[in-house]
């Protein structure tokens, strides 16, 4: 599921605010009517029974197939997917709705467990189609245009053949996984989704109290601060638990795949080179003092304060407008901007607000945070929002539409080439986070607000960039240090504040307890190495938005062409109509570029 990394979206509580308007839930009838609709019994004998024939039909010759054989197995295999994964879908998307209850627990953990009984059938597809000589391949291929539209997936399967194991391992893992890396993550989730903090006598659910974070009273924010800091070290021996096992876990399949690193099968996940990823990081890196530290001293002073405290970095801007947005100003906010980029845009982030695509209201239990869930290609995605009415939500509705649209586009690629990397999967979103921003900005002309809003727009950046790739120096360090031996928790403490003293600046102050929060941020545990996505994303549609300013002749058209392509294009063949290439190191320049000419702007406005 896209969405966003939990640090970006700091809130505060009000989910039971009238002034806010009716807010959607979701409708998950799209994918089945309850638990009890009986076409999930039958989805599930039809898939056991498919997995068993396709097994039956093709193990042990799936070299010997020509190329309509071919591709009538990778249809039978794409209809597998497609039912497999609506079933999943839906038992997740129940559980997000609230974690804490047990039967929704049961119900998907029930399930995950079947389906992964029925598809171990399936593990010897990718393991004899990397045993097919390229040249028969390429024959394959040459024989069926309608097989060589799938060429995509044999190139994303058949990038791991240098990593894979026997049949039987593979098969192995494959089971043991619902009680390895899945049990540890649900056990993470409930585990957060069941804390309390008290914060001056309230008893406040972890969203609520991070959302204390970006409070206008200075002394409620230190206070949820330290309330997370207690809590989080009382619970810290088990998500240092968590976090060795899941590395070691990792460190171990990695080791018998002999990967070269512990970041080899995010790159390979994404269709991205070490390289560029490299080349992201080093940029980023190195643009810390004229970002990050830059932008921070300017807040210290706007603030009238020395230094900065961890509980100020997401503190509102002194005169910052704290209204609360109504959902059907967000909506019409958000859909106007898409609309004045293109109305076929607008049309199709439409339905989500009608038709019960979107959750967006806080409530117990229910999953922190915001994403959009693709489910399956003949439904439509679903989004999850924690919405509170800050314009900082605006940008998160906006952002996790864009992600809706690119998926609905996808869609047409059909099961197995509508998934888009989690390099590109950003790009959408992000996009519709700008499209948004940039109308907000013309529309204002009075520039004590234009400096506000300039301001919370580099904030929000930072936090894209400057912090992920933090996070992302703290998960390189972690997995690294894991490969020598367990890590105490003081261990994992200590790589955590070495990256954020050199990220955030010289002007922060690190307050006690602050080298425990890393233990609440789910993409270490979920999808490690997830988060250089987000700056991957963002200096990706920072260079894509100068081309579309600059008036690039038929960017419009283009950039849907690129959304339709889903995962059926690599990033270079994507950018390329743009003029844009991720490979070349300046590439990234450019996205920084736009950064700092904003903080430059903010700089001028001092003056």
């Amino acid at each position: 599921m896209e969405g966003r990394a939990l640090p970006r979206d700091a809130r505060e509580p009000g989910a039971g605010d009238n002034s806010l308007g009716q807010l959607p839930e979701w409708n998950l009838d799209d994918l089945y009517k309850g638990t009890a609709d009986p076409r999930i019994a039958g989805d599930l004998d039809w898939l056991a029974t498919e997995c068993a024939a396709f097994a039956r039909d093709y193990e042990g010759r799936l070299g010997e197939l020509d190329a309509a054989e071919m591709l009538t197995a990778v249809q039978r295999y794409e209809r597998i997917e497609l039912v497999s994964g609506r079933v999943m879908s839906f038992a997740g998307l129940r559980y997000y709705q609230c974690t804490t209850d047990p039967e929704r627990a049961k119900f998907l953990g029930d399930t995950q467990g079947k389906l992964t009984d029925m598809t171990t059938a399936l593990v010897f597809t990718s393991l004899e189609l990397n045993r097919i000589e390229e040249a028969r391949i390429a024959t394959l291929m040459a024989a069926s245009p309608e097989l060589a539209r799938y060429k995509p997936v044999f190139d994303r399967i058949r990038a791991m053949k240098p990593y894979q194991l026997s049949d039987e391992l593979e098969k192995f893992l494959h089971d043991q996984s619902v009680v390895g890396a899945a049990a540890w993550n649900r056990l993470f989730d409930e585990t957060m989704a069941a804390l309390t903090f008290d914060v001056e006598g309230e008893t406040l659910s972890l969203e609520a109290t991070l959302n204390l974070l970006t409070d206008r009273d200075r002394a409620k924010r230190e206070a949820g601060a330290k309330a997370l800091a207690t809590v989080f070290q009382a619970n810290l021996p088990l998500f240092a638990r968590i976090t060795n096992t899941l590395a070691k876990e990792k460190e171990i399949e990695d080791r018998w795949r002999k990967m070269p690193t512990p970041q080899t099968g995010r790159h390979l996940a994404n269709q991205v080179e070490p390289e560029v990823v490299e080349a992201l990081r080093d940029a980023v890196v190195a643009a810390y003092p004229k970002l990050s530290h830059r932008y921070y001293a300017l807040k210290a002073k706007w603030m009238g304060l020395e230094k900065l405290q961890v509980w100020d970095r997401n503190a509102p801007l002194p005169r910052d407008d704290d209204r609360l947005i109504p959902w059907a100003e967000a909506r019409e906010t958000v859909l106007a901007a898409y609309a004045g980029f293109d109305p076929r845009m607008a049309e199709i982030a439409e339905p989500f607000f009608d038709k019960g695509w979107i959750d967006a209201p806080v409530k117990p239990g229910k999953a922190p945070g915001a994403f959009a869930h693709p489910t399956v290609t003949d439904v439509h995605p679903y989004v999850l929002l924690n919405y509170l009415g800050k314009q900082r939500d605006v940008m998160t509705l906006a952002h996790e539409l864009g992600h809706g649209v690119h998926q609905v586009l996808a869609a047409g690629q059909g099961e197995m080439l509508s998934s888009t990397p989690l390099t590109l999967a950003e790009t959408a979103s992000v996009f519709g986070e700008m499209l948004t921003f940039r109308r907000l900005l013309d529309a204002t002309a009075d520039p004590a607000h234009r400096k506000l809003m300039l301001a919370s727009k580099v904030e929000d950046m930072i936090n894209t960039v400057v912090r992920q790739i933090a996070f992302y120096d703290f998960e390189c360090k972690l997995h690294a240090a894991r490969r020598e031996g367990e890590l105490t928790p003081d261990d994992i403490n200590a790589l955590w504040m070495s990256v954020q003293a050199e990220s955030l600046g010289p002007v922060f102050e690190f307050m006690e307890g602050y080298e425990t929060f890393w233990s609440y941020i789910p993409h270490f545990i979920h999808s490690p190495f997830y988060v250089y996505a987000y700056a991957f994303g963002d200096g990706l549609v920072n260079a894509l938005y100068a081309v579309y300013e600059e008036g690039d002749p038929g960017f419009q058209e283009k950039y849907f062409e690129m959304l339709r392509a889903g995962g059926s294009k690599h990033h270079k063949e994507l950018l390329a109509p743009f003029g844009l290439d991720a490979s070349d190191p300046k590439f990234w320049d450019k996205g920084l570029g736009l950064i700092a000419s904003m903080i430059d702007e903010l700089e001028a406005m001092e003056g």
